[in-house]
């Protein structure tokens, strides 16, 4: 019985990450029609990737809500935070200028870090420990479930361009449009993407729904019921940068993820705009393609949950940050304009996504820290590995350049930032399956926490 309601709570969880990703690639499907439509340069395509659920703005939401769900407990973050989310999605679907939509990207991002370290936090908490890998990877499919559907969805309502006729239902944008007194060019076709930000809305507020119905983590409540005087935020901070084990470990997580992330930060935002302009797809054809990498990635995450906490961790660790690299080497040899380069690179990318660092990230930071700042350490994180992504992604739009001429400077850097990442899990990688959380903070802390 526990075993379902660890798996039905992770499910309900896991709409944080739907949403976070949905999120990202609602904004990376329709980068080219915000473009037209608004005229805008390659920097201001940088710098709504810089604030956006992709960057700046999850890292903002992410050292807030960290200690906020320490402080205040996890469901008090799942009580309030989709009201945030579906405020920054309106937002983007009304805009009709850069400051709104670099709003409504900037609100939108600051709730998805909200609700981050209060997700996985949860999961780990909640799950048994034989079946705690097995959650993370499945709140990480939702990951690859939220780009699969609004790609598809982006492929049906795609408008036409270079000659070639739009999705299957863009007539219903086209309608659409003209209930509004649009009836053509980029004005209309911008309604493609309000339309998929509105699905996002819709399943925000299911979410909150749903998540406001969850019980508060035991943990947590064991930590308050203990006694120990909950501190303020500031307190709390201080007291997880005084601890030398806590350091250490930051050190490690951050610094793998970190180096994962920039690439990943790049190619979730700015993948279809690669296609477009370096591979020379149209907008329906390159989230045609982003979408059989999205269904590979679920399967191959599927695939994974079901090995995660029965195998050692560092050899999974090295197979999926190798595809990741094996996967940029090729599209250095075979090139960009290949089918067959694209097709190779699409597939081991979305193995390196289903054996993600993401996933080991998640696991690993709910996993290293005490109950007590176990979000906010993961927060804390957060913040430093999305801040930077977002400095990485206003520098990668200079050197990718305007129409991808610098690009194969970028799969260098792309290749180097894995190759680092792969180094740091690998020898890092801690010795924690099949232990309970209660076990790993003893045999980490002792009475040091």
């Amino acid at each position: 019985m526990k075993n379902e309601s660890s798996l039905k709570s992770t499910i309900t969880v896991s709409l944080t990450n739907y949403l976070d990703a949905g999120a990202i690639v609602a904004g990376a499907s329709g980068l080219t029609l915000w473009k037209e439509y608004l005229q805008l340069t390659e920097g201001d395509l940088g710098w709504l990737n810089a604030i956006s659920a992709n960057c700046l703005g999850a890292a903002i939401g992410a050292i807030i809500g960290g200690f906020l769900a320490d402080k205040y407990g996890r469901k008090f973050i799942y009580t309030y935070n989709m009201l945030i989310y579906m405020l920054g999605v309106m937002l983007i679907m009304l805009s009709v200028n850069f400051p709104m939509l670099l709003a409504g990207f900037l609100v939108t991002g600051v709730s998805v870090g909200v609700g981050v370290p209060a997700s996985w936090t949860y999961i780990s908490e909640n799950s048994e420990t034989g079946n705690r890998g097995r959650n993370i990877a499945i709140s990480q499919m939702a990951w690859g479930v939220g780009p699969t559907i609004i790609l598809i969805l982006g492929t049906l309502l795609a408008p036409p361009s270079s000659g070639e006729a739009g999705g299957l239902l863009f007539p219903f944008v086209a309608s659409v449009a003209e209930l509004f007194g649009v009836s053509s060019g980029a004005e209309q076709y911008i309604f493609t993407s309000r339309i998929v930000f509105a699905s996002l809305f819709i399943v925000a507020f299911i979410a909150w729904t749903l998540q406001r119905q969850l019980d508060e983590s035991k943990e947590w409540l064991d930590a308050k019921a203990s006694g120990e005087k909950q501190p303020s935020t500031f307190a709390s901070f201080n007291s997880l940068f005084k601890n030398k084990t806590n350091i250490k470990t930051m050190f490690f997580l951050a610094g793998m993820y970190l180096s994962w992330n920039l690439v990943s930060s790049v190619m979730g935002f700015f993948q279809q705009h690669i296609y477009e302009t370096a591979g020379g797809l149209s907008n329906e054809y390159a989230n045609m393609l982003s979408v059989g990498q999205w269904v590979l990635i679920i399967i191959f995450t599927f695939l994974f949950s079901l090995v995660v906490d029965k195998l050692a961790h560092r050899p999974l660790y090295a197979f999926g940050v190798g595809c990741g690299v094996l996967a940029w080497i090729m599209v250095l040899t075979i090139g960009i304009t290949s089918i067959e380069g694209l097709l190779v690179f699409t597939t081991l990318w979305a193995l390196q996504a289903g054996v993600s660092v993401q996933t080991f990230y998640a696991l690993w930071a709910s996993e290293l820290f005490p109950a007590k700042y176990r979000a906010a350490a993961q927060g804390v994180m957060f913040f430093a590995v999305r801040g930077l992504s977002a400095v990485w992604g206003l520098v990668f739009v200079y050197i990718y350049g305007e129409e991808g001429e610098g690009f194969t400077l970028a799969a260098i850097l792309m290749m180097s930032l894995l190759i680092l990442s792969l180094l740091i899990g690998v020898v890092g990688a801690p010795s924690t399956k099949g232990k309970s959380l209660e076990e790993i903070t003893r045999e980490r802390y002792g009475d040091d926490i």
